[in-house]
């Protein structure tokens, strides 16, 4: 029995979706994952069989690089759709049901796909403010209508200008395929009934969302730290982390450079990630200590607090960690997960992504209270370890109501 996964995005979508091929494979399920280049590495450690689909990402987000021209953005979009008709047919080959992680238009893509095969599919999101309902705005990744900010307004206004910029490239793959034309692109591509991959503590799912939560997909990491690592830690009292994960764009780096003054104004040492924008530290002081990827689920067990920018990935391991969180969001669901760390007690919200000296010192002040890490602690203690299980068994029911288990 076999499962295609498909991911279109970021680091953080490819390691949810690792999460649930590392689970599937635990119960006796293949898998083969669909995803960007950039992550043949990681998928190499786990032994997941990777099928290169999509762009380069890395190579297009670095900081201060400009937006492509206007016609250049549109053939990357339609790029975005076609890719998954060129690549999955092949892929799903032997396989009983296809699960899409990351961006809804190569969802699109991915779920013709299953439709033209008679495949079941599944498309899962990492927050509640990708399902659309009147509890959230819509995640800040567009521009938006100046002044409106009625919910349902802006929700509708997301809707049509997505289906405006897919529509004609999806249905006309379709049509080649012998599929009829789908009006509801947005609809079509999250399903009627989407899957949310976040923990019901941190990201609760609204009562009146048709949705499913099955709890954060994450896979245990037992890698060590390096020995240059531990040497670090061990040589003073816990250092607070910085990092910003896969954002880019202006202002990253002026923001790790202040989060380290603000860090050293308080006595404490700084580890900085360098993340895809390549953080570099500011000087050669002993004090700080400069990381690539590093098992994230043991650092943050021995960090004093976390300074980091609200993606789901990294916002679910501070929580499970028990560490006291700054966040400084940018985009996207980022102040969302920004908001729930200051709802829950945590940590705490930067408002607006970017900070000042004497911004981030005062959020600093209350992030090394000993009462914030003391809820962070407790708050830990109720989070759900294993999302990825549950999917993964709301994955083999699904399949064995609908469609027989095929030998691999």
């Amino acid at each position: 029995m076999r499962v295609l996964l498909s991911v279109c995005g970021t680091r953080g979508d490819v390691e949810i979706a690792v999460a649930l091929a590392v689970r599937l494979r635990a119960l006796g399920v293949e898998t083969r994952m669909c995803a960007p280049p950039a992550a043949a590495e990681r998928l190499a450690e786990v032994e997941v069989p990777h099928v290169p689909v999509g762009l380069p990402q890395h190579l297009m987000l670095q900081e201060g690089m400009p937006p492509p021209p206007p016609e250049e953005e549109r053939r990357l979009e339609a790029m975005t759709i076609t890719m998954q008709f060129d690549a999955i047919p092949a892929a799903a080959e032997g396989c009983v049901a296809v699960v899409a992680v990351g961006d809804v238009a190569a969802a699109t893509g991915a779920r013709s796909v299953a439709e033209k095969l008679g495949l079941p599919f599944f498309y899962s999101v990492p927050s509640p403010v990708y399902l659309r309902s009147p509890h959230f705005l819509p995640p800040d990744d567009e521009p938006t209508t100046p002044g409106v900010t009625d919910i349902d307004v802006l929700w509708e206004e997301r809707v049509r200008r997505f289906d405006d910029r897919h529509r004609d490239t999806l249905n006309e793959q379709r049509a080649a395929i012998g599929l009829p034309p789908v009006e509801d692109v947005f609809g079509y591509g999250h399903t009627d009934q989407p899957w949310l991959s976040a923990d019901p503590v941190l990201a609760p799912l609204q009562p009146d969302v048709d949705a499913v939560q099955t709890g954060a997909w994450i896979l245990p990491d037992e890698r060590p730290l390096s020995a240059e690592l531990e040497a670090f830690l061990a040589a003073g009292p816990p250092p607070v982390y910085i990092g910003f994960g896969s954002s880019s764009g202006r202002g990253i780096a002026d923001a790790a450079k202040l989060a380290v003054q603000a860090i050293r104004a308080h006595g404490r040492r700084v580890i900085l990630s360098r993340g895809w924008t390549e953080l570099v530290l500011p000087d050669d002081r002993e004090d700080c200590f400069a990381i690539d990827e590093v098992n994230l689920q043991e650092l943050f067990r021995r960090v004093a607090a976390v300074i980091h920018h609200g993606s789901a990935g990294t916002e679910h391991l501070a929580t499970r960690a028990g560490v006291p969180q700054l966040v400084i969001p940018r985009n996207t669901d980022q102040p969302y997960f920004a908001e729930r760390v200051a709802a829950l007690g945590i940590g705490v919200a930067h408002d607006g992504p970017t900070p000042t000296f004497d911004s981030l010192s005062a959020g600093l002040t209350t992030v090394l209270a000993p009462e914030t890490r003391a809820r962070a602690v407790a708050v830990a203690a109720t989070v759900l370890t294993d999302g990825a299980a549950a999917a993964a068994e709301l994955l083999l029911a699904a399949v064995g109501a609908e469609k027989p288990a095929v030998p691999a």
